[in-house]
């Protein structure tokens, strides 16, 4: 049989009304690109500026506080505390509240002012060695440039080629910036949410399908009672991952397990559960498997470049990083990082525990109201 163009032209046009009756599909087809387009035009950036830094001057003189107003000057920094004591630095560390910290010691000014070189220390969180590195290599210049402008008179000796003070620089735990040290811990909130999304995602549009959806709403089953049901199998699935994870991390990766197994194994939970009641709500709004899927990568794909894991969450403008911080993969990867790199405890993973479990309340009941919607 020939080519009949006349044929050919009416698929075609067959495919077009198709379209335009899945409003959805459409949606993504246009959505997806457009995201992207935003997101790696706009957020993403792999030299972050603006990093939130704290500052501890124990010399209270002229060349710490000149020091002091360079960084805020400076465009990698933003001096958003000053510490009192060392050990507030190794907390506000721990706690991800600050990037750098930048402690200048009792008497640097006298040693600076004998030629002695004193110590200047720069600490670094260094869990993510991207996000430091830029920021590290411009201390030392700025620092020069700036104490040289105030050694003149009798102090004009003390320029030289060389800085005027020993930078001692100090990356927390990953001090060899070891990249496996970060990707490999978050991978376990990707593969949660890439995997758990769509495999619930799936649940009840899978039922609306095979026509089995009518049996189970013929039965007096309460609609919390379906949609919890359909979830705790899969909370096993994610441990079963989980486990899998963290054995390749310690015996494939030698990534440092600091902190508590046990923590980090119970607050994987409220994470997997968020996931999951990600997933359900897809079901209960997608008409169809596809639908569930597209749905499931809508979502995944912003959690991906906006978490932190592919890029410095602190590069990001901060309209980014405002919706990042309202996914559940941001604070996940904080708490998995914080409690095996930091040997980070509940009371530091707690800042970032509650907005999951604020997450998780909010799309179950959206869940549960659109599984009510079906009900009617």
């Amino acid at each position: 049989m020939s080519f009949s163009f006349q044929r050919f032209w009416a698929i075609v046009l067959k495919e077009f009304i198709q379209m335009r009756r899945d409003r959805l599909t459409f949606g993504m087809m246009v959505g997806i690109p457009m995201i992207q387009l935003i997101l790696f035009g706009f957020a993403i950036n792999s030299n972050p500026k603006h990093l939130p830094t704290a500052v501890y001057a124990a010399d209270n003189s002229p060349f710490s506080r000149t020091l002091v107003w360079a960084l805020r000057n400076s465009s990698y920094f933003d001096i958003t505390r000053e510490a009192h004591s060392a050990a507030e630095i190794q907390t506000l560390l721990a706690e991800n509240k600050i990037q750098f910290a930048v402690t200048v010691p009792v008497d640097f000014s006298r040693q600076l002012l004998r030629g002695e070189k004193p110590d200047l220390l720069i600490e670094a969180d260094a869990t993510d060695p991207s996000a430091v590195g830029y920021a590290s290599a411009t201390i030392s210049a700025l620092a020069t440039s700036v104490l040289n402008r105030d050694l003149t008179g009798p102090n004009t000796h003390l320029r030289a080629g060389t800085p005027p003070f020993n930078l001692v620089a100090h990356q927390h735990y990953n001090p060899e910036s070891i990249t496996q040290y970060n990707i490999v811990p978050g991978l376990m909130g990707v593969m949660l949410t890439m995997t758990m999304i769509i495999i619930t995602g799936l649940a009840i549009t899978r039922e609306r399908e095979r026509g089995t959806m009518e049996n189970l709403l013929s039965t007096p089953a309460h609609p919390g009672e379906v949609i919890v049901g359909k979830i705790v199998p899969y909370i096993m699935v994610g441990y079963v991952q989980v486990a899998l994870i963290l054995l390749a991390s310690k015996f494939l990766f030698n990534v440092p397990f600091i902190g508590s197994v046990s923590l980090l194994v119970a607050l994987v939970f409220p994470f997997i559960v968020a996931n999951l009641a990600v997933g359900i709500t897809f079901s209960t709004i997608a008409q169809n498997q596809l639908q569930a899927v597209q749905m499931a990568f809508f979502f995944f794909l912003p959690s991906l470049l906006l978490s932190g894991y592919m890029f410095p969450f602190r590069g990001m403008p901060d309209w980014a990083q405002d919706i990042g911080e309202c996914l559940p993969l941001t604070h996940f990867l904080r708490i998995v990082r914080g409690i095996l790199l930091k040997g980070n405890g509940l009371a530091e993973c707690a800042p970032d525990l509650w907005p999951i479990a604020l997450f998780v309340a909010v799309m179950l009941t959206i869940a549960v109201k659109r599984y009510r919607q079906t009900l009617d």
